[in-house]
């Protein structure tokens, strides 16, 4: 055998061995995220009477987080590009760290909401994570595929630490005589620890040197950001208060002037040497489908969690909705999730023998049709968990897929911004569709026997959205090139004829 191909031979092995390890603690990373997302939606009553609070005043946590992350994420990322992925990566974990130590002690809604939004910078593990793994697999012969495999299985971690986080949270607080403070410390300590997880065993990728940080991009890209997201926050402020209808005419200056910013960010990136993001990179046809394909699911992945929580409490005397009480309705949703985590073990499974592009195009459509069931199947129990079954297998293999293709279109010092751009795209689909959806469902309320339920064609039109986001991802990814994100061994080809000159 030729020193090149024991050089090949010894890269692949060294990379498989370096990233099957990485694998492992970053799945420890992705269930401590899970146990965030999962752990405090069954305190949110307990946290209201603690704060002295009403129900409704709990939704300007998610809007204060969603605002955050969809500015920090994209920072974050491209900071990972120039200086390190693992380094961006304990920074953001410390900086949850502190924030969820922070809720546990603080009494007041005005520090808790501040804590809420800065545990936030959590969202951005995923992406840095997904480029932690590809630049270390990038030199062996099935990186590409590698990563798509444990995007799939970081996926799964994270849907088992939400299970987890969930059922914990009731348990801890009961076993605590109804402590707040002690059972709030529970996911402090896990985030603590997994900070040190992340510091003695993950390592550094290889930044490429001569990077620089546009801040001026990411200054006017914030911007845009922040009009955007806070007419769709004001938006759904509307559906949640019956806000009077001139406030519509602020949504609408909101909405076009955050337009009018990211038309200027547009033009102003394009001109950089160093963009923080490359627009070009976006406009190729592997990455803009997929981009595309991340704010579409975002509507129903994201944006259709609460309208699914009502219309299962909804009194089934109205004639739809099927009348569970909390812990069925809490049924309904682990249900759910195990969905996601069947959809994201297949996606693992099958990355790397079938075309990514089928895959994403086979998930996609999923989703559309596990929606699409809804508008004639709503009425018994089973068929609404058949319709999510068929719509989270869909979704779970997506969250894992979308980070993985985006990453693997993207040259090499754009993965994490690539990955986080999926993130930042469907945060703005979910809440873009959480604003609608709530004003759609409030337009029905005291429309029937009930004064607080919505109408059965709010939620018709809540499903049928849903769907077609679907089916026009699905649609989309068809433009997707047929050999888009996958293996590729010129870069092992590069590497092996380097070491072979110095031989």
């Amino acid at each position: 055998m030729s020193r090149a191909s024991n050089a090949a031979a010894r890269l692949r092995g060294s990379a498989l061995g370096i990233t099957a390890g990485l694998i492992s603690w970053l799945i420890l990373v992705e269930i401590t995220s899970g146990i965030l997302q999962g752990y405090y939606v069954p305190l949110f009553s307990d946290i209201v009477i603690h704060l002295g609070i009403r129900d409704g005043d709990v939704n300007w946590f998610e809007a204060a987080q969603l605002l955050l992350s969809s500015i920090v994420v994209p920072i974050m990322a491209k900071l990972g590009d120039m200086y390190g992925h693992k380094k961006v990566l304990l920074f953001a974990t410390i900086v949850t760290a502190g924030a969820t130590w922070w809720l546990a002690f603080t009494g007041t809604f005005w520090t808790f909401l501040l804590a809420w939004a800065l545990q936030g910078f959590y969202v951005v593990w995923l992406p840095l994570e997904i480029a932690l793994i590809f630049e270390r697999g990038r030199r062996g012969e099935h990186g590409v595929s590698l990563t798509r495999r444990a995007a799939g299985l970081l996926v799964v971690g994270l849907e088992a630490g939400a299970i987890i986080g969930a059922l914990a949270a009731g348990r801890v607080f009961a076993a605590s005589g109804g402590d707040l403070t002690f059972t709030l410390m529970m996911p402090a300590i896990a985030v603590t620890l997994i900070a040190f997880v992340i510091w003695l065993g993950v390592p550094e990728s290889e930044p490429l040197p001569g990077r620089r940080l546009d801040v001026a991009g990411f200054a006017i890209l914030t911007g845009g950001l922040l009009l955007v997201t806070g007419a769709l926050v004001y938006m759904r402020m509307i559906g949640l208060y019956a806000l009077p209808a001139i406030t519509w005419v602020w949504v609408a200056v909101l909405l076009l002037a955050g337009v009018g910013v990211f038309w200027w960010f547009v033009r102003f990136e394009l001109r950089h040497e160093d963009p923080a993001i490359d627009i070009r990179v976006l406009r190729r046809p592997e990455m803009w489908p997929v981009q595309a394909t991340a704010f579409l699911i975002g509507i129903s992945l994201l944006g259709a969690q609460g309208p699914l929580s009502t219309y299962a409490g909804t009194d089934s005397s109205l004639g739809y909705g099927l009348g569970l009480d909390a812990t069925g309705r809490s049924n309904v949703i682990g249900i759910y999730l195990v969905s996601l985590i069947i959809g994201a073990i297949l996606f693992a499974v099958t990355s790397r023998k079938a075309s990514p592009r089928v895959i994403l195009i086979g998930a996609a459509a999923l989703v559309g049709i596990g929606y699409l069931l809804f508008l004639p199947f709503h009425q018994e129990f089973w068929q609404v968990l058949m319709n999510l079954m068929i719509a989270g297998i869909g979704s779970g293999a997506l969250v894992g897929a979308m980070p993985a293709a985006a990453a693997a279109a993207a040259p090499r010092g754009q993965t994490g911004i690539a990955s986080a751009l999926t993130n930042t795209t469907k945060t703005i689909g979910g809440t873009f569709a959480s604003a609608v959806f709530g004003v759609v469902l409030a337009a029905g309320v005291g429309a029937v026997a009930s004064e607080t339920a919505a109408s059965l064609g709010g939620y018709m039109a809540v499903w049928a959205i849903c769907s077609a986001g679907g089916f026009l991802a699905a649609a989309l990814l068809f433009m997707v090139p047929k050999v888009a994100f996958a293996d590729t061994i010129a870069e092992e080809a590069d590497a092996v004829a380097g070491e072979s000159q110095v031989m």
